[in-house]
């Protein structure tokens, strides 16, 4: 069995993925989609993280990056777990996480970590669906001066046009599952 596959059954043995076709589940957007997908619980565990980190890296390891971050607070335990797996594999890939809202005390970032400007970044996500948290990510990481060409994801809905309005800001997005890869695991259960 692939990693990607394992990585798969791991939202259904962790409850991470749910699927109600009558009922449905309410968005961040608002719209009502008959999935839930819940990385914050996935990430949570070891041996799942474990698969996230080594599919983000095998899908990355020949960009040039020099950080990887997203929006608080999702964001943070993927770059993370995908930097310590760099690091294993002698890569200095820092992390950073954008702030929903810069702070109003201190020095007031917007971005708080290892980045800086001139850096190549990678911006990470859990969920990709209407593209509104990677866009906002990308969009303050490049404020900030980083040169963002790609983002990652662990999961692409395929829902809302996610995918089409982050790749029209030039951004390549990878997706490590999509909804079709955790629906067919949990038709075959």
């Amino acid at each position: 069995m692939s990693a990607k596959q394992d990585l798969a059954k791991a939202f259904l043995a962790t409850q991470s993925f749910k699927w109600d076709k009558e009922k449905g589940f309410k968005l961040a957007s608002g719209a009502v989609s008959p999935f839930y997908v819940d990385c914050r619980v996935l990430m949570a565990h070891p041996g799942p993280r474990a698969l996230v980190s080594q599919l983000a890296f095998d899908a990355m390891k020949n960009l040039a990056v020099d950080c990887i971050g997203g929006l608080e607070i999702g964001a943070i335990s993927i770059a993370t777990a995908i930097s310590d797996e760099a690091h294993r594999s002698r890569k200095d890939w820092r992390t950073f996480v954008v702030r929903k809202q810069a702070k109003d005390h201190g020095t007031g970032k917007l971005i708080e970590g290892a980045a800086k400007a001139g850096d190549k970044a990678v911006v990470v996500d859990d969920v990709l669906t209407s593209g509104g948290s990677v866009i906002k990510a990308v969009q303050a990481a490049r404020d900030a001066g980083l040169n963002v060409t790609h983002a990652l994801v662990i999961v692409d809905r395929q829902e809302q046009e996610g995918r089409k309005k982050v790749e029209e800001l030039g951004v390549t997005l990878i997706s490590l599952l999509t909804i079709k890869d955790l629906t067919a695991t949990a038709g075959e259960k």
